[in-house]
């Protein structure tokens, strides 16, 4: 098995890791705040961390973040290291960031979909872009995290993800409106729940009702926020700006 640097050891990226150390991977690990390697082989900074590892592999907030931390890491990859950035930072970053590595260092995008729990048990699903010959090599590795979606070339991971998370998060702030118009109109909150939840909104009403997943609000204004300037999605993201006090709580916040 290939030798993985882990950089990112956040909500999603520490499980992540320890799958892929539980798999038998050679792994050094790295996070912005050191501490948070559980037991992992930690490096002191991401140049180290990556230095004779095969795959890279990134999970971290949003395009600021990974763009950061790859110059830090860039410069010293070596021909033939496979970069997979699994960060929802949408196609435009990652196109930047592709454009911007050494010769002959390869790149994959590979946001997923799903939060802690799926996470930690091997259930997210990958959405990944990249060459042909990329996306085999790293197949290997994200099947250890969840079921790998191939969504085409470059870029084209990142693209769906956009798209994906955009539907979801601006979905779960309409079940919160909805709720409160029950509110006002005298319909009980529990009663508008089951009727959303017996309808074409089932899966979203589930999403909004979860006390198990852990995907803060201000990631998912991010994620709206890569979507563009559509007004749906415009306006959904100002529902989620409109409370910072609420900012590090999960999404489902929004429905109350």
């Amino acid at each position: 098995m290939e030798k993985i640097a882990f950089l990112g050891l956040g909500r999603m990226g520490l499980p992540m890791a320890r799958r892929l150390a539980a798999a038998g991977h050679p792994l050094t690990v790295w996070n912005r705040t050191p501490g948070r390697a559980g037991g992992l082989v930690e490096a002191a900074c991401p140049a180290e961390a990556v230095r004779g590892a095969g795959v890279v592999v990134t999970m971290l907030s949003d395009p600021a973040a990974v763009a950061d931390v790859a110059g830090r890491f860039g410069p010293g990859l070596a021909p033939g290291t496979l970069w997979i950035d699994m960060s929802s930072i949408g196609p435009r970053a990652a196109g930047e960031l592709r454009a911007g590595l050494p010769a002959g260092v390869a790149m994959v995008d590979a946001p997923v979909l799903g939060s802690v729990g799926p996470a930690a048990t091997g259930d997210l699903v990958v959405y990944a872009g990249g060459e042909d010959a990329d996306l085999d090599r790293a197949q290997p590795v994200l099947e250890q995290l969840g079921r790998v979606l191939r969504c085409g070339g470059p870029g084209s991971g990142a693209a769906l993800k956009v798209v994906v998370i955009g539907a979801v998060v601006a979905s779960v702030a309409v079940v919160g409106e909805s709720l409160a118009v029950a509110g006002e109109l005298g319909v009980p909150r529990e009663l508008a729940m089951e009727a959303l939840a017996a309808g074409p909104l089932a899966g979203v009403v589930a999403r909004a009702r979860s006390r198990e997943a852990d995907f803060p609000i201000r990631l998912a204004a991010k994620d709206l926020a890569l979507a563009g300037g559509g007004p749906v999605l415009s306006a959904a993201r100002q529902v989620l700006l409109a409370d910072p006090s609420i900012a590090e709580e999960d999404l489902s916040r929004v429905v109350g």
